[in-house]
Parts: C-alpha cells; structure tokens; sequence
C-alpha cells in the first residue's frame, strides 16, 4: 500500500511507477477515515484492514501533480534525526562509529515539505545534503525489542536531511537541529510505501545527484541500527507515537566530507532516490533581498 499527502488530504496512490494516481481516501470510505494524515496513523491498524478489502475505484482516481505532495506526515508529534548511522559516513565525519544508539537530534515540522521544492540558501551558509531512510511509526510503542519492531511501522518514504554547516558548527556546541531545519530543509515523498511492498526492507538502494553528478549511493543494509534496531533503542527511551518521523541517518558522500568541500549553489539541482519509493527534486535559489 502506497499513501500520500495531496493538498492535506490522504489519497491511496495506485497504478504502476510513473503512472501513479490518488484515490481520495476520506471519499473511498465513505467518510471512515480522513482527510487529514494524522487521523489516518491514528487508526493505522483499522485503515490498512480497510484497504485491504476495498477495491479501489480506479475510475475514481486522479492524476498526481507532485508539485501539490506534501510530507507523507506532516504534522507528526515527535521528529527523531540519527546520526553516524553509517560507518563510511562516521568515518568521514572524524567520528568513530557507535556502538549503542547513534546520536539523536530533531529536525523541527516547519521544515517539512513535499518532494519536489525550491530551497533557499541562508545567507552566508553552506547548505549540505543528506539522503535518509524515512520511518513513519504507525503504532504506539514504548519498550519494544527490534524482532517485532517493524510491526510499528507504518511505513517508508523517502527525505533529505538538508543542512547548513555554518550555524551547525559555530558557537561553543554544535547546533544540530537549528540549523537543520530552514524552510524546505526537510523534503520528503513521494509517498509512503508499506513494509510489505518491498522484497526486503532492510535493503534498499538509496542516493543522490547534483545536476546529474552522483554524490551519494548505498544501501540500507549498511546502516548500523536498521529500521527496527532504531525503532527498538529509541522506544526504550521515549513513546513512540502514531506518525511520529524518524530520519535514519545518511551514507558517505556528503560535501562537508570532501576535499575540498562542496556546498550547494544556487541554481543546482539536486534528485534524490530510494528504491521502491521514488524521487525528490530540490532546486536551490539564494536568498532574496
């Protein structure tokens, strides 16, 4: 199952890859769930059930423009960022890799957005990009261990953890969640995709270009806490709520880690892929007067 945000509404998004449509799905239940994104992880477990059994009227189905997506849960209770999930990308950090949970921030809602955005650049900052695995809890959970942890998850999407080194790295202490969190600095989508859609989902291709020069590509099977280890730690601390958010850390390849280093410029473009999910499309503009 596929779920998407268009216009703050969720659609069930059916048909084949490039010719996906939305079915509304507040229409298709006869008002049963919907409209809203939260409403529908709130009564995860009854929706899955219900798309199940219901035969999706194609004839009902509308073309998707994906200029009107938004985040896939865009107004979730708890957003998790992890860091150093990756050993090449701890590596480039100077960082060793973590052993127990991997470092864990937020990336504030006001900077969510749909798949395929305009960014500005802050004056004076060096904007970096980060290709993530994006978790969305549909489940409460507090206290679970990672063998039924993806029983929590509603599903998968795609996100760029956007970053801008300047104020992330000036000041006494690094400032993780400010400075990742400027307007469009979180984009996600195109949709959320259920566990159950992939071959595996702990091993996925993910990554990213710059006017079509590959930067990033991985796999998740490489992350060091999969999905359900991350799910696991981190319900051992906090509750996990329906539509809760969880970016699962990025690979190597990030401009702060080369040498010389690379920052986004006005004008570029950067796409960004997962298998089985899609793609984003960020194009970056600098600030106006």
């Amino acid at each position: 199952m596929r779920i998407a945000n268009l216009d703050n509404r969720a659609v069930l998004v059916v048909g084949d890859p490039g010719g996906e449509q939305a079915v509304d799905i507040a229409t298709a239940s006869d008002g049963r769930f919907g409209p809203d994104l939260a409403s529908i992880y709130a009564s995860w477990d009854q929706v899955r059930a219900w798309a199940v059994e219901v035969d999706a009227d194609h004839d009902a189905a509308t073309a998707i423009d994906r200029n009107r997506l938004g985040a896939p849960s865009p107004t979730p209770r708890q957003v998790f960022a992890v860091g150093l999930n990756y050993d090449d990308h701890a590596a480039e950090s100077g960082f060793e890799a973590p052993t127990h949970l991997p470092p864990v921030f937020t990336k504030y809602v006001s900077a969510f957005t749909g798949p395929d955005t305009e960014v500005t650049i802050p004056p004076g900052g060096n904007v970096d990009w980060e290709i993530e695995l994006v978790a969305v809890i549909g489940r409460e959970a507090h206290g679970v261990d990672a063998a039924g942890a993806w029983s929590y998850v509603a599903g998968l999407t795609a996100g760029q953890d956007i970053s801008e080194r300047v104020a992330q790295l000036r000041g006494p202490a690094p400032q993780f969640g400010l400075a990742k969190s400027y307007p469009g600095f979180a984009p996600q989508g195109p949709w959320l995709v259920t566990p159950d859609e992939f071959a595996d989902p702990d091993d996925l291709e993910l990554g990213c270009a710059i006017d079509g020069e590959e930067v990033q590509k991985a796999r998740t099977r490489e992350m060091i806490f999969s999905v359900p280890a991350l799910v696991a730690e981190l319900s051992q601390n906090v509750t996990l709520y329906p539509g809760d958010v969880i970016f699962t850390g990025t690979p190597a390849g990030v401009g702060m880690g080369r040498d010389p280093q690379r920052y986004l410029r006005a004008g570029e473009r950067l796409d960004s892929w997962i298998e089985g999910i899609g793609e984003l499309h960020q194009r970056f503009v600098d600030a106006r007067p």
